[in-house]
């Protein structure tokens, strides 16, 4: 189970785009991999072709390309640095029953994210 997950802050700790923050954009479990807004971007070279709605254009357009889940840490919310990820276990009441609800906790810090 991966523990960084989409809408998360995270920064690069590694690669061409060290040092680098954004949001995570989609987890791609199978493949260990997240795509994160404005990092790893590349060049694609799209063909002219038809879309549904009429003519598309074609040319080089700018993508975020995946980077691997272990290069990416996530930004603790108080110290704004990157935190390793734990878990703590709460108990929590819904509907008269009584439930254990894995809560993801920065370990820099100890608060919740």
């Amino acid at each position: 189970m991966a523990k960084i997950k989409k809408g998360d802050l995270v920064v690069v700790i590694s690669g061409r785009d060290k040092g680098q923050q954004g949001r995570v954009l989609e987890v791609l479990t199978e493949t260990q991999r997240v795509v994160v807004e404005g990092v790893q971007r590349v060049t694609k070279h799209v063909k002219v072709g038809q879309s549904q709605r009429g003519t598309r254009t074609g040319g080089i357009e700018t993508v975020e390309a995946p980077i691997h889940i272990s290069n990416v840490m996530l930004v603790d919310p108080e110290t704004k640095k990157g935190t390793r990820v734990g878990y703590r276990s709460e108990q929590v009441e819904r509907d008269g029953r009584t439930r254990t609800v894995r809560v993801r906790v920065a370990k820099r810090s100890g608060k919740d994210i």
